[in-house]
């Protein structure tokens, strides 16, 4: 099976070497957020960063796939990548608003349901 070039490119099953390197830095990270909240004892930030990582990881998958689907898989595959960049979104926009002066925090939702709303029309209306 041949491998992904340098560009993350191809048709092979492997991923590229600048892949790893991020997916590994990911990994890393998600594994020191979890230390430093369980050295805190915020257990509400372990669940966070869990949920954020497995949805992250969920949406890379759904995306290869959605890229090397044919047209007629395309339609739940949509979906999926969708419905997690949303879930992405508004995990993120819920940790940061609050940390926000009120109308800050306003703008940050307004953003989230802007993108949210964007990548609806992209995929599904467009």
């Amino acid at each position: 099976m041949p491998r992904m070039g340098r560009g993350g490119g191809g048709g092979g099953g492997r991923c590229s070497l600048l892949t790893m390197i991020g997916l590994g830095f990911l990994t890393c990270n998600a594994a020191f957020a979890i230390y430093r909240s369980c050295g805190e004892g915020d257990l509400a930030s372990v669940g966070f960063v869990l949920a954020a990582y497995a949805a992250l990881l969920l949406l890379l998958h759904s995306m290869r796939r959605f890229e090397r689907a044919g047209p007629g898989d395309r339609g739940r595959l949509k979906a999926a990548v969708w419905g997690l960049s949303t879930l992405l979104t508004v995990m993120f926009a819920s940790r940061v608003a609050p940390l926000m002066p009120p109308a800050v925090g306003v703008a940050v939702w307004a953003m989230a349901a802007a993108t949210a709303g964007g990548g609806f029309w992209a995929f599904f209306v467009n």
